[in-house]
């Protein structure tokens, strides 16, 4: 799982308001190891669905704070502690997690995995 993935970040909303979000046939239609979506909006937050297989890079966000929620297979968030030791949260179908702003981190999915995150809009998904 060393070798980085292309990620497809797409960042313009998919599902304006009253409209129904599919999240199964957007899995379905979806043919990149690495891909990103943002489903719409909520207040000045975002929902996003990822289908992800292999690693993200280490990174942080500086002032959002970060929700994933698993809905398909097992995510591994690794996580950097205070003084610098990692811890890896092992996260399985409808189990979330959120890392707070500031601390670094990374996704890994050595099997496909789906998964939703909520984020202030104004995120960089790949990180400050």
């Amino acid at each position: 799982m060393s070798e980085r993935p292309d990620y497809q970040m797409n960042m313009d909303v998919l599902c304006g308001f009253l409209a129904k979000v599919d999240v199964p046939q957007i899995v379905a239609d979806c043919q990149d190891p690495w891909w990103n979506q943002t489903l719409c909006a909520v207040n000045d937050c975002v929902i996003r669905l990822g289908i992800i297989q292999g690693e993200f890079h280490w990174h942080k966000h500086d002032e959002e704070d970060e929700f994933f929620f698993v809905v398909e297979g097992t995510l591994y968030l690794d996580v950097e502690q205070e003084g610098g030791a990692q811890e890896t949260i092992e996260l399985a179908v409808h189990q979330g997690y959120t890392v707070p702003k500031g601390v670094v981190h990374r996704t890994r999915a050595p099997e496909k995995v789906v998964m939703l995150m909520v984020e202030k809009a104004s995120v960089d998904p790949t990180g400050d």
